[in-house]
């Protein structure tokens, strides 16, 4: 059932939908929860093109807030589902997508839906985040060719600026795919700042 939200809940929703997809490395509890399994499965006939679990912590901040929750993360193609614990006291909170339909669902906000992650964030609070985005991004690649995109010297994506965001990505040692992205979208006033942490990779789970 769709539910009306006040402003105090759009607050709190912002952090909440803004992970939808991310995580913030801050010392102290290290959580990690279990990757969510897609509801509604790959048509048969698609090939798999994209699939990955990922599970951390999520931190944002804004001109008017802070805040973090621990996030899950499963991507396989255009379809997603994203597990969120601990964000602001609005309790277990899922989003989920597939192509034309996101929703997230809590306890306290009831079902939202719109066509897209991104407009579903814009509906909820107001303003954008690079849902989309990070799905590349967490692999370590630009989404787009129009990305303006450094890399390191092991040829691993190190920087960009794409979407009206900067990014920085960070690995620990050797590894391939990025451990850490901070994204920063600048404001006429401020800047909105999302610093996603990736504590576990693991396949994708699907029904």
């Amino acid at each position: 059932m769709s539910a009306q939200i006040s402003q105090s809940q759009v607050l709190r929703l912002s952090t909440a939908v803004l992970v939808g997809c991310i995580s913030l490395g801050l010392g102290g509890c290290q959580k990690t929860l279990k990757a969510p399994t897609l509801s509604t499965p790959l048509p048969s006939q698609e090939m798999v093109k994209t699939q990955f679990s990922i599970a951390g912590k999520i931190g944002v901040r804004t001109p008017q807030q802070n805040g973090s929750a621990f996030y899950a993360w499963t991507q396989v193609n255009n379809y997603f589902a994203i597990d969120l614990t601990g964000a602001l006291g609005i309790g277990q909170t899922r989003i989920e997508g597939i192509p034309g339909k996101v929703t997230l669902t809590s306890a306290k906000t009831g079902t939202l839906q719109a066509a897209s992650p991104e407009e579903l964030l814009q509906q909820a609070t107001g303003w954008q985040a690079p849902i989309s985005y990070l799905v590349s991004w967490v692999q370590g690649k630009p989404a787009s060719g129009s990305a303006q995109a450094q890399y390191d010297e092991q040829r691993r994506l190190k920087t960009l600026a794409e979407g009206g965001w900067q990014v920085q990505l960070s690995y620990d040692n050797a590894d391939p795919l990025p451990q850490k992205l901070v994204m920063i979208q600048t404001l006429p006033q401020g800047e909105n700042r999302v610093t996603l942490t990736i504590q576990s990779r693991e396949d994708a789970a699907q029904p």
